[in-house]
């Protein structure tokens, strides 16, 4: 039998390295905020004739739009974020671009205020607070004959915040890399991570208190593993098919959803780490009270 929570510390480890990284990230690059948490207009075209981006950045330059931004879809359009435009800035942006570039069509457009923007990012914050709360006190009570109920909804959101930090990290990483923004696709990503990695964690919790119940040992640390075991290929399986169909939506859909499919990919691959090496065994190091081996990483590890 695999020995999964006797590995506990090494797993802690990992997910403290990979954390780390994405703190670090963060810290030197940040996440670049999209339209909808920073004013600005967002307008999406296409051209007839072939246009290269470099050529379409320079003529924005030309036109006053030094800082704007340009990313290429799936489709061959383009999308264009600029400052807040007017409809009389906008009329003579698709002018301009029409006699530089032949024949041009809107594809969309939408403009966001400051206030909207701030509105959205405090919307967007409160909603993860909320479900974090929310499933907190679900967990909670759905173990309570178990002993130290709160345990298990305190390690579950733990396990949350991990995954949601990973995700968050490599995301700020990868838009250093590739100029992507943080849009409301983004933060639907980050709910849907919520759900689906509570979702796993909560199996094998309720994996937990049936062989509790059966008594199949004195030994919480053996009847976590073995719970573990039991449930590793359900939890490898759901995960598996799940990863399947984002990538099928981010090869197919395209840029629409690209944040929404990144960061749940990223978070279902962290979310089903967390839900079967963090979380169980951190139900563990509260039950044996080995928070002290976390101030001694050299000596857990010898364990």
């Amino acid at each position: 039998m695999f020995d999964i929570t006797g590995k506990r510390f090494w797993f802690f480890l990992i997910s403290g390295v990979v954390i780390l990284i994405g703190i670090i990230s963060l810290a030197v690059f940040g996440l670049k905020p999209g339209i909808e948490f920073s004013s600005g207009s967002m307008l999406t075209v296409s051209f007839e004739q072939d246009v290269k981006q470099g050529e379409l950045r320079q003529e924005l330059v030309n036109l006053g739009y030094p800082n704007a931004i340009i990313q290429r879809t799936g489709e061959g359009d383009f999308f264009i974020r600029t400052q807040e435009l007017t409809a009389e800035d906008k009329a003579a942006l698709e002018t301009a671009l029409t006699t530089r570039f032949g024949s041009t069509t809107e594809r969309e457009f939408y403009s966001v205020s400051p206030m909207v923007a701030t509105e959205t990012t405090q919307n967007a914050g409160i909603a993860m607070a909320v479900s974090a709360i929310g499933m907190l006190l679900y967990v909670t009570w759905a173990f309570r004959h178990m002993p130290s109920p709160l345990h298990y909804g305190t390690c579950a959101i733990i396990a949350l915040v991990h995954d949601i930090l990973v995700a968050t990290g490599i995301f700020s990483i990868l838009g250093s890399i590739l100029g992507w923004e943080v849009n409301l696709m983004f933060i639907t990503g980050i709910l849907a991570i919520l759900g689906y990695s509570i979702n796993n964690t909560v199996v094998v919790f309720d994996r937990i208190r049936e062989n509790l119940s059966k008594g199949i040992s004195p030994d919480f640390e053996v009847v976590v593993n073995n719970s573990l075991v039991e449930t590793l290929g359900r939890c490898a399986n759901t995960s598996l098919t799940t990863i399947f169909a984002l990538l099928a939506l981010l090869l197919f859909v395209g840029a629409s959803i690209q944040n929404f499919t990144v960061v749940f990919l990223i978070g279902l691959i962290a979310g089903t780490f967390s839900s079967t090496c963090i979380a169980p065994n951190l139900l563990v190091v509260w039950e044996k009270k080995e928070w002290g081996k976390f101030l001694h990483p050299a000596q857990a590890l010898r364990v």
